[in-house]
């Protein structure tokens, strides 16, 4: 590569830290990169209100890839990636295209697979249709008990406590207060990751909102009105709905784990290869979430400037994990340190409680889509933003979660 040729970096994926990357690197590098996006999508899809599509409470919004890849300052290639070549530095599409980089980025999202026979996965946008039928059901009387339950291996469990406290609200607004609801889930406390306050305050809103709440217990199955659980146990259930357990994309040339996840390090260099990075989902790291994921592309993004001799000193991927739990009524603002100090109260804990995630997704939503950085004041009910930090240099910390 010569001093006036682009530094070619190839990020696969259209999602939150794909774009981030992408922003991330037009800044940082300012000339120094040629960007590429590779995705099959034709739309950029903003998924924060997916839980609450169903109950007309919120939208998931959608964008055409193309115009934002063209404001990113990134090049669009319509194609799947199908493998990786690391030796020659070739990315192998599905439409048999060979596209050579100096620096690949890999930003392919992981897949949804339904956990709990039996039961509807809520995975987001493509299920909202199911899930307002259940909803219709419950409040004609065609349901007796509704069971929300967390699969085992699932680390991010928000989307679920959702679900039950704004359908608890849509019961009782439709006048449907004979249904029973209950939350499954193998924690030992409601939104443990949280912390004790935390978990203490969401458990006082369950008992408050009358919804049952079975803690350790893991379901595994739905058979003949019943959800069977381990230890060895089965609850009655009419219906039951729980979030699915994510699996990795397994692409061809990249060395992965059992589960089909990628190995990286602290800047995002993906373990045994070279010039190739990764962030979010498709990573090793247990907490799959949007915040996280930008974040993790701020650091890959860094860390590829840097080899495109850009004056970057890469910064490590420090995750602070955010998240907004809409609860239907009355907010609940929660913070904790990785679990060591935990606080909760009925006032903003940080400033400004922004929904968007990203250093430069945020802004760049804002500027060209009209998305607002504040969080959704959803209709009859109020959102609550969720700080964490999580400490990578504390021995185990990762696995702890």
């Amino acid at each position: 590569m010569g001093p006036s040729t682009p530094y070619r970096v190839i990020i696969a994926g259209a999602g939150v830290a794909a774009f981030e990357a992408a922003l991330a690197l037009r800044k940082l590098t300012e000339e120094r990169a040629a960007i590429v996006l590779v995705a099959p999508e034709s739309e950029f899809i903003y998924r924060p209100l997916a839980v609450a599509e169903p109950f007309r409470a919120g939208e998931v919004r959608r964008f055409p890839l193309s115009t934002l890849a063209e404001a990113a300052g990134a090049q669009l290639k319509c194609a799947s990636v199908s493998a990786v070549d690391a030796e020659r530095r070739l990315v192998a599409t599905a439409d048999g295209a060979r596209l050579s980089y100096d620096a690949l980025l890999l930003a392919l999202g992981a897949h949804p697979r339904e956990a709990i026979p039996g039961a509807l996965t809520f995975r987001g946008p493509q299920d909202d249709a199911a899930l307002a039928a259940l909803l219709h059901e419950a409040t004609t009387g065609k349901i007796g008990k509704l069971v929300f339950a967390l699969p085992g291996g699932v680390t991010w469990p928000l989307p679920l406590y959702e679900l039950a406290l704004l359908t608890g609200i849509h019961l009782a607004d439709a006048g449907a207060g004979g249904v029973e609801l209950e939350i499954v889930t193998p924690e030992a406390a409601p939104l443990e990751l949280f912390g004790t306050a935390a978990s203490e305050a969401i458990r006082e809103l369950l008992e408050i909102r009358g919804i049952a709440l079975r803690l350790q217990r893991t379901p595994v199955a739905v058979e003949d009105g019943t959800l069977r659980l381990v230890p060895e146990e089965s609850i009655e259930a009419s219906r039951v709905v729980a979030l699915p357990r994510l699996e990795g994309p397994r692409l061809a040339g990249i060395p992965h784990d059992g589960e089909g996840f990628i190995r990286t390090d602290l800047h995002g260099r993906v373990e045994r290869v070279d010039d190739v990075w990764a962030a979010g989902d498709l990573t090793a790291f247990p907490v799959k979430q949007g915040g996280l994921a930008a974040q993790q592309a701020d650091a890959a993004a860094e860390s590829i400037a840097a080899r495109a001799g850009a004056p970057v000193d890469p910064a490590p991927f420090k995750p602070i994990l955010r998240g907004l739990l809409l609860t239907g009524l009355a907010p609940r603002f929660l913070r904790t340190e990785f679990a060591v100090v935990s606080t909760a109260d009925t006032e903003p804990l940080w400033w400004p409680p922004a929904k968007i995630v990203g250093r430069y997704l945020a802004p760049f939503l804002a500027s060209h889509l009209g998305l607002s950085a504040a969080p959704p004041r959803v209709e009859g009910g109020k959102a609550v933003e969720i700080e964490v930090e999580l400490d990578p240099q504390r021995p185990g910390s990762w696995s702890d979660i």
